[in-house]
C-alpha cells in the first residue's frame, strides 16, 4: 500500500502542476476557459481523492507509523516523525483535498472565463503547494522516503 501512495503523489504533482499552470496561462493570457482547463482541476480532484482513500487506508490499517503514533499522541509529538506521520501529513493532505474540491466548485459556478481561471489559480495553487509540503521528499531528513 505504501508503493501505491507513493506512486499515486506522482500523479497527483502531474495532474497538479498542469491545473496550475493551464490557469497560471489563462489568467496571465486572458484566454476561455477550454475543456482542457476543465480536464486539468477534475484530474487534479480524481487523483487527490484516490490518495486519499489510499492514505486512510494505510493510516487506519496498514501503517505502523501512524498506529504507533495513534497508540501514544504524547509521545507522537515530542518525535517529529511519528508527529509528521500521525498529524501533520494527514491534516495537511485533507485540507489540499478539501480546497482542491472547494475550488472545482467554486470555478463551475463561476459565470466568466477570467473568473473560473482566477478562482483555479488560487485553490488549485495554495493546494499544490500545500501537498509539496506534505510530502516526505527523500532530502527531507528523519522524514525521508524513496522516490518511488
Amino acid at each position: 500500500m505504501v508503493h501505491l501512495h507513493s506512486i499515486l503523489r506522482w500523479a497527483i504533482v502531474l495532474a497538479g502542476l498542469w491545473a496550475v499552470i493551464r490557469a497560471f496561462k489563462g489568467v496571465s493570457g486572458k484566454t476561455p476557459f477550454t475543456a482542457a482547463d476543465n480536464k486539468a482541476g477534475l484530474f487534479f480532484m480524481i487523483f487527490c481523492d484516490i490518495q486519499l482513500l489510499v492514505g486512510l487506508l494505510l493510516y487506519f490499517v496498514f501503517s505502523e507509523k501512524a498506529k504507533a503514533g495513534l497508540a501514544d499522541m504524547g509521545a507522537a509529538m515530542k518525535n517529529s516523525a511519528l508527529r509528521f506521520f500521525t498529524v501533520e501529513h494527514t491534516l495537511m493532505a485533507v485540507i489540499a483535498i478539501a480546497l482542491v474540491h472547494i475550488g472545482k466548485s467554486k470555478v463551475k459556478k463561476a459565470t466568466s472565463d477570467a473568473q473560473k481561471h482566477k478562482l483555479a489559480l488560487i485553490f488549485y495553487g495554495i493546494a499544490f503547494i500545500l501537498i509539496l509540503a506534505l510530502i516526505p521528499w527523500p532530502f527531507r531528513q528523519a522524514l525521508g522516503a524513496a522516490w518511488f
